[in-house]
Order: structure tokens, then C-alpha cells, then sequence
């Protein structure tokens, strides 16, 4: 077959494609045209002979190392203009150049080129004032166009086969046997040749899955087709492992990410229903099946004691425990996870909402929503009250949810850290209207067989069935006594709530850390509001003290959910000990305004660039935001990888809810 091509012509270079065809491009300008070869640098990197003296790095070579050789003039497979100017501080010059398919069309004319980018400006200013409330302030609207485009703007093409990274490239030396007993030598099927989009694809030019999760909440405001593909590429055959794990990230495809790919199919779903008026059964169908057998991945591997306690290990939080949760337990025995337990419980109550949806129109779907509603209540009462032999998670002494480390002599006890891990049952609820199951009487009947014949379970069931109130019923983990005693802590300024939104670990542990008993500093955890001093993960990673953006929009919906259910009949001190009363609706909204806050400019500076003069200051820096990876937890200065658009991005969704 005839391979692709770059040629020389007049005033042009060809490119040859055998399916995509030909283009042209062309320049203005005089500038030296450069070519080489895509292939490595054999001689450089394995000492090697190439097999052309056109090599990947000539440009580099060419242009830095002033080797005059490095380079092609007339053919190749990558190709560059070359410009030397000489510019006065403070100049600029532009450069245009011209791709297209029609050889006629090349000729370069600025204003007219000039013309083409005003009218794509002002397409895309249409396009955005869709998305944009009533009102909106500028600054508001430059964050969430910089957000929406950056996300956007992390699409690549991403090609990883395991199989072959495994055996080598036949061209390249062979790689050492280790490889085989490494690092995802048991995901052999995974064949990733895809656009997805990533994190951050100059820090981390691969996708991470629970991260992609919330990337589609975004993409499904501007491109709900992106947003919906992407999400169905993670349960394909080529990526889901045959077992029904879902692949992490390429360095380690095997860990466990939070499960929360039912929540994103049902959010883009009615997200795409609402803003685009089209639900798109089919889509959330697809998605449902899939998620079935990672459901029962969790189940199986997960909770192999059947207790309806789940470990699941470090769970995309890396740092937050007393010990690499990732990795066997140092004492030995057991982890019993108040945060692995808690998405499980979510995952019972997404795969319920997303069966419920289904069966409207197909009543087999009734069956499983069944199964989905009596396996929360048993995950909710193992977690919340316990039973005869497996006390609960839940602490009624301090009114929080810790971790159990269970020894190999069947001794157990709670890891009394203050952390998100905590806050995560708050996201096990779900609120279901009886007016629906109307439409669904065999799920009706196994619904109302379990409240009258399981008091036991059906006590985190919880109804409003009286003619004057609506009827409405609430699914959660939490009992209104437990929910409020959570709400205290995670509203106090002394431990979660942050001018900037919640924090991952209680500023108590600033003043207390915690210590494992009898241990001495090695397992230890205190509060960090910035970066992370702890070795855990290479120090890579913070949730001892940071904002993350995922977490909190978690939160605001939990928050948003319990109040729809309760309305004013439930309030809290907001902050804690403050005596103002807001109701959890009232709530949601400050929590989302203090998460906006991070990027808005007020008083001359925006919390997000810290002390940085040069972004909080220079003209042309100030108004050019970065969606950081994680958030000071005193300042709401960005940390970590300064480009995670990723789910940070999420702050686009904050401000066009505030409308909505």
C-alpha cells in the first residue's frame, strides 16, 4: 500500500494520505522548509544504526545543535516552516498559513483570513450565550468560556495496545522478559485507539477514568455526543477487562477509581433531555449493561466477605489515609473502607435511577431496579447501624464515619481521621416520587413488601406519604440524626468548610493528628492545606487538606437531593455556630458561590494565582486563567498540575446551575 507523504511542490507542500487524501498547505512569507521522517533515533537510543538519516528529532537537531544534515528539503513525513527574525522587545509578528483539500485555494489574502477568525469568534460568542445565565458578569463568563475550552481543548489521540507494548515494536530492541510480570501484563485485550480527552494533556497525556467521569458533565452542556462516547469507549470489550474492572490509567490499569460512571450516564442524560431536548434512551440503555458487570466486579472482589463492607483501596484519594491504602495493610488483616462502602451505595442508587428510567418503557427493567433497591438497604444498614457480628461504620461517640482496620485476630477498630472519606456517604441518596410507581407495579410491591416485612433494613428508607405533604421517598445512607451530625462538622470553619469550598481532611487535625495506636510518626496524618509533605505516592498527590472540585460538586448535589426531599423543614447553621439557619438548598448555592470565588477577580486579585505578581497583575496574564488540579484549603491558591482542566472544569457547570 502507499504510505503517507509530504512533498514539495511551487509554493506548496503536498501531504498524501492513502485514506484521507490529499491537502495542501501553504504559507506566507519566505521561510526555510524543513523535512524529515517520523522514525526514532536508533543510533541515539540504542546505539543502532537508522535506517535513514532522516531521523524524528532533526528539527531539534537542525535548529539547536546546528546540524545542517539533520534535515530534508524536499520529502518526508513531518515538515516545518523555518522563520528567522530579528525583533525589538515588545514586537510581534504573525505568521498565516493556509491547509485545505483544493490546491486553487491556497493563496494566502490576511483580510481575508482575518475575516474567517472574526466570524468564527462570533459564532462561538452565540453559541456560549446559550450557556451563560441572565446577568452573568464578564468575569463570570470568562471563567466559564475558559473552562469549557480548555476542557475542549484536551482532546488527543490516545493509542495504547498491551499486547504489543508488551512483546516491543519489531523495529526496536526487545524489551526485558520483567515486562510480562509488571505493571498491566494481565490486561492483554485493551486496545485503545481513540480521541478521548484527558486531565491535562501536557502533564497527563492519558485518561484517567473516574476523572473522565466528570469531564461529561461538561462536554455534555457543549458536545453531549463527545460526552456520551466517551463515557461508552471506558465499557467497551477493547477497554473494561473481561472480569468487568474498568481501566484506571495506563500506568496502572488495574487500581480501583471510585465508582461513579453510572452517576455521569444519568446526569448526561438529563442533562442532554433538558438543555438539548433529547433524551437519549438508547445511550443510557448501552451504558446500563455494561455497568452491570462492574457492579458485580465490586461485589465480588470487593466485599469477599459478604458483609456488604467493601474495601477497594486507595480509591483516587491517594494520600488521605494513615497508610498507603493501595497496598496491603502493614498490620496485616483488612481495610473495611467508609468511602469504598459509601460509592458502593451510590452505585446501587445510580444503577436504581438509570433501571427506573428504563423500565417506563421496557418493565423488565422493574426486576433489576428491585435488586438495586434491596442491595442499597443492605449496604446502608451495614454501614450505618450494623448487625449482631459487624458493628457499623458509623461512630455514634464523635457523629462521623471512619474506616475500620480489621487485624488478623479479628480485631477491629475505627481510624478516627476526620477526612472526606466521611463525607462520601453523604453521596448514597436518592429521591424517588410514588407518583411514578404508578407505571411500575412490580417494583411497587417489592418496594412496599420490604418496608412492611424488613423494619430492619427499611430504616433508611424514609417517606413522606401523608396527603398534605409530597409524595416523595427518601433513599439514604444517613438517618436525619446522622445527616445533621455530618452537617455540623462539614460546615464548621474549624474543620471542613473553607472560604474556597470543603476541604479533603478537618483542619482539627492540624492541632490533633493522628497517630495509628502504638505506632510512632510512620503512620501519621495532619492537616495540610497546600502541597503535601507526605511520601505517600511519591508526595504526588494532597487530599490532606485541599479543595478538590470533584468531591465538592458531590456534595452540592447530595446537599441539592436532601433538600428537595426535606425542603424547609430541615436547616443547619451555615457556618456552624454562626446561629444564621439556611436551609440545604441554601446551602448547595454558598458552596458553589465559594468555589466560583477561587477564580473571580475581586479586590484587584483572583485567590486561584496566589502571590504570583505576574498572573495576579501583568496585563497580559491576569485575565488568562489556569484550572488547577487541587486548591489551597486557607488561600484557594492553585496546586498541583497547573492545567488539570479536567474535572476543575467543573466549575463552567457551577455557574451555569447558578442560572439554570
Amino acid at each position: 500500500p502507499v504510505k503517507p507523504s509530504l512533498h514539495l511542490e511551487p509554493e506548496a507542500v503536498r501531504a498524501f494520505h492513502p485514506t484521507l487524501g490529499e491537502r495542501f498547505l501553504g504559507w506566507e512569507g519566505d521561510p526555510e522548509l524543513l523535512f524529515t521522517e517520523n522514525e526514532t533515533n536508533q543510533q541515539k537510543l540504542y546505539g543502532r544504526p537508522n535506517a535513514s538519516p532522516r531521523v524524528k528529532d532533526a528539527f531539534h537537531r537542525y535548529l539547536i545543535g546546528g546540524e545542517r544534515d539533520a534535515v530534508g528539503r524536499e520529502q518526508g513525513t513531518k515538515f516545518a516552516c523555518s522563520y528567522h527574525w530579528t525583533l525589538e522587545a515588545g514586537a510581534s509578528r504573525t505568521v498565516r498559513l493556509r491547509l485545505t483539500d483544493q490546491r486553487e485555494q491556497l493563496r494566502i489574502e490576511p483580510e481575508a483570513i482575518d475575516d474567517v477568525f472574526q466570524q468564527r469568534r462570533e459564532e462561538a460568542d452565540r453559541f456560549y450565550e446559550t450557556l451563560e445565565p441572565a446577568q452573568l458578569p464578564e468575569d463570570c463568563r470568562r471563567i466559564q468560556r475558559q473552562a469549557f475550552a480548555g476542557l475542549l481543548w484536551s482532546k488527543q489521540w490516545y493509542h495504547y495496545v498491551v499486547e504489543r507494548w508488551l512483546k516491543g515494536d519489531p523495529d526496536m530492541p526487545s524489551p526485558p522478559p520483567e515486562r510480562w510480570e509488571g505493571r498491566n501484563a494481565n490486561w492483554l485485550h485493551l486496545y485503545n485507539d481513540d480521541v478521548l480527552v484527558m486531565p491535562d494533556k501536557w502533564e497527563y497525556p492519558w485518561y484517567a477514568v473516574w476523572d473522565s467521569a466528570f469531564h461529561t458533565l461538561c462536554q455534555s452542556l457543549v458536545d453531549p455526543e463527545l460526552a456520551k462516547r466517551q463515557l461508552v469507549r471506558f465499557t467497551r470489550e477493547w477497554y473494561m477487562h473481561p472480569n468487568g474492572q474498568l481501566p484506571a490509567y495506563e500506568w496502572s490499569l488495574g487500581d480501583v477509581n471510585p465508582p461513579v460512571h453510572a452517576w455521569a450516564a444519568y446526569r448526561i442524560y438529563k442533562i442532554e433531555e433538558k438543555h438539548w431536548g433529547r433524551p437519549d434512551l438508547l445511550f443510557l440503555e448501552r451504558v446500563f449493561h455494561k455497568l452491570l458487570m462492574n457492579f458485580t466486579w465490586w461485589v465480588n472482589r470487593k466485599d469477599q466477605a459478604g458483609h456488604n463492607l467493601f474495601e477497594g483501596g486507595f480509591l483516587g484519594m491517594d494520600n488521605i489515609g494513615v497508610f498507603d491504602r493501595s497496598r496491603p495493610v502493614p498490620t496485616g488483616g483488612t481495610l473495611l473502607q467508609s468511602d469504598s462502602t459509601s460509592w458502593m451505595a451510590m452505585y446501587c442508587l445510580n444503577m436504581l435511577r438509570i433501571a427506573w428510567e428504563l423500565a417506563v418503557h421496557q418493565p423488565a427493567y422493574q426486576d433489576i431496579a428491585s435488586k438495586f433497591y434491596e442491595h442499597f438497604l443492605y449496604i446502608a444498614t451495614a454501614m450505618a447501624q450494623g448487625s449482631e457480628d459487624s458493628p457499623p461504620l458509623w461512630n455514634e461517640e464523635d457523629g462521623f464515619f471512619y474506616d475500620h482496620l480489621v487485624f488478623p485476630d479479628g480485631r477491629r477498630i475505627p481510624l478516627k481521621v476526620r477526612s472526606m472519606v466521611g463525607l462520601v456517604p453523604l453521596f448514597a441518596v436518592e429521591v424517588l416520587d410514588y407518583r411514578k410507581l404508578e407505571q411500575l407495579s412490580g417494583f411497587k410491591r417489592r418496594m412496599e413488601w420490604f418496608e412492611q416485612n424488613r423494619p430492619d433494613l427499611a430504616a433508611n428508607v424514609c417517606s413522606m406519604r401523608e396527603p398534605e405533604q409530597s409524595p416523595l421517598c427518601l433513599l439514604s445512607v444517613m438517618q436525619p440524626e446522622q445527616l445533621s451530625r455530618v452537617l455540623e462538622k462539614m460546615l464548621d470553619e474549624q474543620e471542613f468548610l473553607s472560604e474556597y469550598g470543603i476541604r479533603s481532611l478537618s483542619r482539627y487535625h492540624a492541632e490533633h493528628p493522628y497517630r495509628l495506636d502504638g505506632d510512632d510518626d510512620t503512620h501519621v496524618v495532619h492537616y495540610e492545606p497546600g502541597e503535601s509533605s507526605s511520601g505517600l505516592f511519591g508526595g504526588n498527590s494532597n487530599w490532606r487538606g485541599p479543595v478538590w472540585f470533584p468531591m465538592n460538586i458531590l456534595i452540592i448535589e447530595a446537599l441539592q437531593k436532601y433538600h428537595y426531599f426535606w425542603g424547609d423543614k430541615l436547616t443547619v447553621e451555615f457556618p456552624t455556630g454562626s446561629g444564621r439557619k439556611m436551609d440545604l438548598c441554601q446551602v448547595a448555592d454558598e458552596l458553589s458561590l465559594r468555589l466560583v470565588r477561587i477564580f473571580e477577580r475581586r479586590q484587584g486579585r483572583r485567590p486561584v494565582f496566589g502571590s504570583n505578581r505576574l498572573f495576579q497583575e501583568d496585563p497580559l496574564w491576569k485575565d488568562h486563567l489556569l484550572f488547577y488540579e487541587y486548591f489551597h484549603g486557607e488561600t484557594g491558591e492553585g496546586l498541583g498540575a497547573s492545567h488539570q482542566t479536567g474535572w476543575t472544569s467543573l466549575v463552567a457547570k457551577l455557574i451555569f446551575q447558578q442560572g439554570g
